[in-house]
């Protein structure tokens, strides 16, 4: 039924802000076509430690990050001019293309308080023809997102299609993505049709096969498999997947099929010929040392959000 099973690892996005790491792994660097996941949260800090979390403009290129929150808030800014205050519920799809930098600040020190501030960030991988399309940014309300109910479950389409469901976000390859609560002793089936396919443990414990697994672990399920889910609590699952795109090379926050495109990328950022924020330009995270190395033999820098 499973491939494998990936351990969320810790790691930081900024001087104050600690993350759970899923994707990319060592021995599994994609499900269908998402590349990166990151889990923050729940974060609880001091007002006067708020800007201590701010992740500062940064650059992308080759992929599109969706950022999806369960509580709290964010303001993203981006090099097209956008400045968007993220809530929960929300997907905001922003595809960097051929090179786009934006920041992430978190602003308002209510949302923090009780730890309410938490989100999943993913990156997800464009097809080699759409690598170099024009950068964008899209904010999809809740109401565009449609939800299904019955007895023990409740779940959001985020992106793709599943289940029957569909929505207007717009993406560059099948794929799926979708937010599902389930009450104890629910048992659930994953979406069929697609070729890859994992569940997030975010919050709680399920069953596979008679195997427990617990919040922080994400499952990568066997292809042409149909596993039942069992909830032996109260559970939150992301579940993701869908067709492959082939090899990627990912550094930093650059991700190509082709290795001198992250070449290029590197040497564009260093030279600032990928411009920053208009609205927030006065700071920004320099091209780390370039550390990078064979897959096998220890970590690239670290990727940001």
């Amino acid at each position: 039924m499973l491939d494998l099973v990936i351990n969320a690892r810790q790691a930081a996005i900024s001087a104050g802000f600690d993350v759970k790491r899923i994707l990319p792994f060592r021995e599994r660097r994609m499900v269908g076509p998402f590349i990166f996941m990151d889990h923050a949260g729940p974060v609880s800090v001091p007002a006067a430690q708020l800007q201590s979390l701010d992740v500062l403009p940064h650059p992308h290129i080759g992929l599109s990050t969706v950022s999806y929150l369960f509580g709290g808030q964010v303001t993203h800014r981006d090099s097209l001019g956008v400045e968007q205050i993220i809530r929960p519920g929300e997907v905001n799809w922003m595809t960097a293309g051929s090179g786009i930098a934006h920041s992430e600040r978190f602003e308002d020190p209510a949302t923090l308080a009780g730890g309410q501030l938490e989100m999943i960030q993913t990156w997800v991988a464009l097809p080699e023809a759409d690598e170099e399309t024009a950068p964008s940014f899209t904010n999809y309300q809740p109401h565009e997102l449609p939800i299904f109910t019955e007895p023990g479950v409740w779940m959001r389409l985020i992106a793709g299609d599943a289940y029957g469901l569909r929505n207007g976000v717009q993406t560059h390859s099948p794929l799926f993505y979708l937010h599902v609560v389930l009450q104890p002793g629910t048992r659930f089936g994953l979406p069929l049709g697609h070729q890859e396919r994992g569940a997030y443990v975010a919050k709680g414990q399920v069953e596979v096969a008679g195997h427990f697994y617990s919040a922080g672990q994400l499952l990568v399920f066997t292809p042409g498999q149909d596993p039942v889910i069992t909830a032996r609590e109260a559970s939150t699952l992301m579940l993701l997947g869908g067709e492959q795109l082939g090899p990627r090379f990912i550094w930093w926050n650059f991700v190509s099929s082709r290795k001198e495109r992250i070449e290029q990328a590197k040497a564009d950022w260093a030279a600032g010929r990928i411009a920053l924020p208009p609205t927030d330009n006065h700071e920004f995270i320099p091209l780390p040392q370039d550390k990078s190395r064979p897959a096998s033999s220890g970590a690239a820098p670290e990727p940001l959000s």
